[in-house]
């Protein structure tokens, strides 16, 4: 094992996670770990077990807890960005850094140091155009956006939307259908009684011509022996 991957002078190694909440509650108190990590584990019904069990399962806040104790608790200098990458367990410490006496903290310095960040997260916000999902700057920005007035683009919108909804209502053949109708309706009416029947005319002639000759032919066959009879 080299020295660049020796984890034993790290502060945490070989320290459980109850024995070092114990540490620090017996030093600081659950009212300064609040001011300082807001966890509400330690604000709520404080006590080691439940703060314990609630950082085993909540990896962010137990690493947040683990930062504290190496850099205040055990008052470490700064780390590297390389190593401040890594979460607080992994962290190599150089051999020449050793552990001083814990670093004093108070209520006030507690809201001092809330303000700086509170400035310094809203000046991030403002340099990044206030684009980060967790930034308040952010989602009231967005907030906003819904609620802006339609512009050209929501006008086009709802021309599209009523053009389209007219468009349901036209009938295609409805000119077709008016064309087929507006001629003279009483030449329609006649053109269809003719195309009734194609041959009615031709049968009504040939049934007048017809009885005319059977009322002749009936005549002529009433009796044969009529002309006969009468000399």
């Amino acid at each position: 094992m080299t020295d660049e991957l020796d984890y034993t002078n790290n502060p945490l190694h070989g320290v459980g996670l109850k024995s070092m909440l114990t540490e620090l509650v017996e030093h600081y108190g659950f009212e300064i770990l609040y001011a300082y990590l807001n966890i509400n584990c330690f604000k709520t019904n404080p006590s080691i077990a439940s703060s314990t069990k609630f950082l085993k399962k909540t990896d962010w806040a137990r690493e947040k807890v683990e930062v504290f104790y190496l850099y205040q608790y055990k008052n470490l200098p700064k780390v590297s960005s390389e190593q401040f990458a890594l979460p607080p367990r992994e962290r190599i410490v150089p051999p020449h850094q050793k552990p001083r006496e814990p670093a004093k903290l108070s209520l006030e310095d507690a809201a001092i140091v809330n303000e700086k960040r509170a400035k310094k997260a809203a000046s991030r916000d403002q340099n990044t155009g206030a684009r980060r999902g967790s930034s308040r700057a952010y989602n009231e920005q967005r907030n906003a956006g819904f609620n802006k007035p339609s512009g050209p683009r929501g006008a086009w919108s709802d021309e599209k939307k009523s053009f389209s909804g007219s468009r349901k209502a036209v009938d295609p053949w409805g000119n077709w259908k008016g064309e087929k109708s507006s001629p003279d309706d009483s030449q329609h009416a006649a053109s269809s009684k003719t195309k009734v029947d194609p041959w009615g005319n031709w049968k009504a002639d040939n049934a007048e011509t017809s009885d005319e000759d059977n009322a002749a032919k009936t005549k002529t066959k009433v009796d044969p022996w009529s002309n006969w009879k009468d000399k």
